[in-house]
């Protein structure tokens, strides 16, 4: 359960503005005006800073036990972030059914990153049998050395039209992303795409439910602050 002690502002109203600004392109003054209308006073910063401290801990409660497993078979990529007026990189995957595997938001793009990416993707779903990348030849030394490590065979396939995949499954993550006019800081953006990578999940279904339960995506989030 989530800590909600110490703050003057009812929990349901923090989870709301944490939800809508994760689900949709708006920016905190957008979410400031919208709750003046419907009559609850709340200041934008303190709406950047609910973000920032319960985001981890939902997505965390979201890891733990309530994600469907993925396929086996990956698409990896990885998409550019505006971070302080300079490019930084999300290394993305989705299985063969575009479920989101895991992603990681990284300063560089190499073999280091794309090594990093694939440490966090096996140890939350443990290792595939095929890797679907591009041409990039520091993903393919990346896949290499996991193999190397684990000493397990991993098929990379580099075949463009199986990694559209993922390519238009960054389109919606950029989508919420761009309203927030570039990340002021590395630290606040990981723990936003944190955010807006778990309301991605939910929607796609990626929740486990209680069974016979149908709860929409606005619920299934709130769930898990319960």
């Amino acid at each position: 359960m989530i800590d909600f002690k110490g703050h003057r502002v009812e929990k349901d109203i923090i989870l709301t503005c944490v939800r809508w600004y994760l689900a949709y392109p708006l920016s905190y003054r957008n979410l400031e005006e919208m709750m003046a209308e419907r009559g609850a006073s709340v200041d934008h910063s303190n709406i950047y800073r609910w973000v920032q401290k319960f985001t981890p801990q939902l997505e965390a409660a979201f890891r733990k036990g309530k994600k469907r497993p993925v396929g086996n078979s990956w698409r990896m990529d990885e998409t550019y972030i505006k971070i302080k007026g300079q490019w930084k990189y999300l290394y993305r995957a989705v299985d063969k059914e575009g479920q989101t595997i895991d992603f990681l938001l990284t300063a560089h793009r190499d073999k280091k990153a794309a090594k990093r990416f694939l440490r966090k993707a096996v140890g939350h779903h443990g290792l595939p049998e095929k890797i679907t990348i591009d041409k990039s030849g520091a993903n393919t030394a990346a896949i290499e050395a996991l193999k190397e490590e684990t000493g397990q065979e991993i098929e990379i396939r580099q075949i463009k039209y199986l990694n559209n995949l993922v390519e238009q499954d960054h389109r919606a993550i950029k989508r919420i992303a761009r309203p927030m006019l570039g990340f002021k800081s590395f630290r606040s953006a990981r723990t936003t795409l944190q955010g807006i990578e778990l309301m991605h999940m939910i929607k796609k279904g990626q929740m486990i439910t209680v069974e016979g339960q149908v709860l929409s995506a606005a619920e299934q989030f709130y769930s898990l602050a319960a």
